[in-house]
């Protein structure tokens, strides 16, 4: 329920969160989005807290005493391995710091002391990022030592503005474009023409030099003062290139709410990927929210995006003609370079708007309780879900490598069996790992609860009456636990998001759960333990396994299981309707089998629920390409949905694959479709080839590669795009234009008989035996193997290599 708010009381949603240590303390600063504007929350002398085994305050006594405003208190706590800790209290953030150093040379560890003042003061309150301001000294936007309480469902109506730059060849800024509902404008480097036209639907804005544009861009913010700025590689790209150039004419960038500057700083494990906080405003770079929610795009790039999304996108074609027609603009027709500058800015906002981006991104902070425009943070969102629960039970957190890193199993990937099927199935767990995770109350706490026990008893049958058996020796506690309730939470606010038709929350919620598993798994977390994520893995084994049996032993074959999947052949072709209604009494009996047998076996509530996912009324799994083994994660099917509808689906194969050529895709989709459709696919593959080799095709035969080191790091072994690209970079330092791969990228080249060469700079004739051979080849005997035929058998009876 929504919190009773007196008249005092101000709601808002977390933008920003900044601390900074001073003489009296440490002090905590919040941007708050709120009915009445911005507000900056500022809540002053701070107090922070690690904690330390008690056992150690004697041999701490003088790293301790050499902290000002000390203060150690008997909590109550433990660690994991039961030892009674004392909480360490400081008035400066980074104090704690230095103790952990100074105790280091000891031996003596110092728990918890990395997280951070702002972070700590959040989670231990249960927020997220939906808040209220209670009482605190109002002056202007400013409230300082308010108190702040969850309100987990109020949003804010946020002002957006779309940011985009043009630059020339050499980087130089051209042009900034702006575009809000508040103002849409284009700063122009340049002297305002005298015949210059004033477009009609934004404002174009000369200024002579790039000290001037960067002025006016801070008097913009300051004047629209947008809460998020959106944009496509806005942080690396666009304000990296505003930086330098506010840097160059020494004119500071004041893109911050109260005229503060970006705060940059590096990525620790990416090098060269930058972060730009800074206070007040939520900076979210599309690409970066897209891959956070799950988007999949053959190319992430603006144009390929918008026109997969909107059906439209720039007015200028490939590199080479963009920067050469920008260039052209720039010198000849500015107007038009700044209508082509704010459409980029139209079209991000417009997706955006379509996929709900920017809802999706609060609803993520809202569930994780991670700053808005933090995307990954997997670990810290546990990490702040996880550490209030398990104090209150009783604990601290270990640190990140108290446990060394081990090798654990994954996922259970079943041996699949290859072949051509009519009418099969695919039933798949809702929420495999979570419900694991609920029903059998996997959990940190409750596994240092389970071990204790039984320590103490001497593995006595009364105390294993209150634990729960897991796999490899675990035992967790059935009544100390936190996880299992956070899944739970979550897995219900789900559930009423999905009846709400709130996809954004949906999504947020579903990737927060299932993150969890991976969480545990991961070595940079501190509850990291291969003993916690194997329960949840190894358990998913068993589940899918007594799936499989329970399944056969109706009659039916499974032929693949992949995680929380299972491919289920029914035997013999069915109707539509009939194979569905099979696939739902399915559904009923597994759900039905579970719950009684984990009543009845392990005293345990059932959480595990199987879904019908997809009838496929033909299917196909393929072997491993030379052998005769089925393969894993590729198959390809003809779907049908209860109302007759028809969808071919691909995973894994050529066709999903954005490193085989556009020919072999499309030779895939048609063999795969005609012979589902039991239509004559011999003449399809004869007529397909002669077209091939007679250059009608030649649209089709482009490779589209990444290239993920510098060019010069490729020495001993040297691919193909990197033969491509090393010539096209040749090319174009003949023609005096920028060399485009040699930071890396993506290189379209093709295969000639003179080897990979790139489409700029192509000079040989294709060699089209290569993408007989290579491409059309394999695809086909893969395809063809099953029906007991092959590709050069056939093409040898249909004369067409002759």
């Amino acid at each position: 329920m929504p919190p009773t708010l007196a008249p005092t009381d101000l709601q808002g949603f977390i933008l920003t969160r900044h601390w900074r240590d001073g003489p009296d303390g440490t002090e905590l600063e919040f941007w708050l989005a709120t009915e009445d504007g911005p507000k900056k929350v500022v809540l002053t002398q701070q107090i922070s807290v690690a904690f330390m085994p008690a056992r150690h305050l004697a041999a701490a006594r003088a790293p301790l005493a050499a902290l000002q405003g000390l203060e150690v208190k008997e909590l109550g706590l433990k660690t994991f391995e039961q030892e009674p800790i004392v909480g360490i209290y400081v008035r400066r953030f980074r104090d704690l710091g230095k103790l952990a150093r100074a105790l280091q040379p000891l031996g003596i560890a110092l728990y918890e002391a990395d997280v951070r003042p702002h972070d700590r003061y959040l989670m231990e309150r249960f927020i997220t990022a939906g808040v209220v301001v209670r009482g605190g000294q109002h002056q202007g936007s400013t409230i300082t030592d308010g108190r702040l309480t969850p309100t987990p469902s109020w949003r804010p109506m946020l002002k957006v503005v779309s940011l985009d730059i043009e630059t020339s060849a050499t980087g130089d800024l051209y042009s900034i474009a702006l575009d809000s509902a508040g103002d849409r404008v284009v700063l122009m480097w340049g002297e305002t023409p005298v015949d210059a036209a004033a477009p009609v639907d934004f404002r174009l804005q000369y200024c002579p030099s790039h000290q001037e544009m960067i002025e006016q861009l801070n008097a913009w913010f300051a004047l629209q003062n947008p809460d998020v700025i959106i944009g496509w590689n806005v942080i690396q790209f666009d304000l990296r290139v505003l930086q330098k150039t506010a840097d160059a004419v020494a004119v500071p960038l004041l893109l911050g709410r109260e005229g503060r500057p970006i705060a940059w700083r590096t990525h620790p494990g990416r090098q060269g990927y930058l972060f730009a906080p800074m206070p007040g405003r939520l900076v979210i770079d599309g690409i970066e929210a897209l891959r956070a929610g799950m988007w999949s795009f053959p190319s992430f790039s603006l144009e390929a995006v918008s026109q997969e999304l909107l059906g439209e996108g720039k007015d200028i074609g490939d590199a080479y003609d963009k920067m050469a027609e920008i260039e052209r603009r720039y010198r000849e027709d500015k107007p038009a370079l700044a209508r082509y500058n704010i459409r980029d800015c139209a079209l991000v906002l417009r997706i955006f708007d379509k996929l709900e981006l920017l809802q999706f991104v609060l609803e993520r902070a809202q569930t994780t309780g991670l700053q808005a425009d933090r995307f990954g943070g997997s670990i810290a969102a546990f990490s702040h879900h996880y550490l209030p629960r398990m104090h209150r039970l009783g604990y601290v957190a270990p640190n990140v490598g108290d446990i060394a890193a081990k090798a654990f199993p994954g996922g259970y990937v079943m041996d699949s069996t290859p072949g051509f099927y009519d009418c099969v199935v695919v039933l798949d767990y809702k929420s495999l790992y979570p419900s694991i995770i609920r029903t059998f109350l996997v959990d940190p706490v409750g596994l240092a609860e389970g071990a204790n026990a039984n320590a103490n008893a001497n593995a006595s049958v009364d105390a294993q009456t209150g634990l729960v058996r897991g796999p490899q020796g675990t035992l967790f506690s059935r009544e100390k636990h936190g996880l299992p309730g956070i899944v739970t939470t979550l897995s219900l606010a789900r559930d009423d998001a999905k009846r709400a038709r709130n996809q954004p929350l949906s999504q947020a919620l579903k990737l927060l759960m299932n993150s969890f598993a991976g969480v545990l798994g991961a070595s940079e977390c501190r509850f990291f333990n291969p003993k916690l994520v194997s329960a949840v893995t190894l358990r998913g084994h068993e589940v899918m396994k007594l799936t499989r049996a329970f399944v056969e032993q109706r009659g039916y074959q499974v032929i693949y299981g992949d995680t929380d999947s299972i491919f289920i052949w029914l035997k013999r072709a069915h109707p539509n309707e009939e194979a569905h209604a099979i696939a739902a009494d399915l559904v009923q009996r597994i759900n039905a089998w579970w719950t009684r047998k984990l009543r009845e076996e392990e005293q345990l509530e059932n959480f595990l629920e199987i879904e019908f996912d997809t009838h496929y009324a033909k299917f196909f799994m393929p072997t491993i390409r030379g052998s005769d083994v089925g393969s894993k994660k590729r198959y390809a099917g003809l779907s049908v949905d209860a109302s007759g509808k028809e969808a071919m689906v691909y995973r894994g194969l050529e066709m999903a694959r954005s490193d085989w050529t556009p020919l072999a895709r499309q030779f895939q989709e048609g063999l795969l479709l005609r012979i589902f459709r039991g239509e004559p696919y011999r003449a399809y593959i004869a007529d397909y080839v002669q077209a091939m080799l007679a250059g009608q095709m030649d649209a089709l035969l482009v490779y589209r590669k990444r290239l993920r080191h510098r060019l010069d790091a490729y020495q001993v072994n040297v691919p193909p795009q990197v033969r491509a690209a090393r010539l096209a970079d040749a090319h174009n330092a003949r023609l005096n234009r920028p060399q485009q791969y040699q930071r890396g990228g993506w290189i379209h080249y093709v295969m000639t008989v003179s080897g990979p060469e790139p489409l700029e700079a192509r000079r040989a004739r294709i060699d089209h035996n290569h993408y007989l051979i290579k491409q059309l080849k394999p695809i086909a005997d893969a395809i063809l193997q099953p029906l007991g035929e092959s590709f050069l058998t056939l093409m040898t009876a249909q004369e067409v290599l002759f």
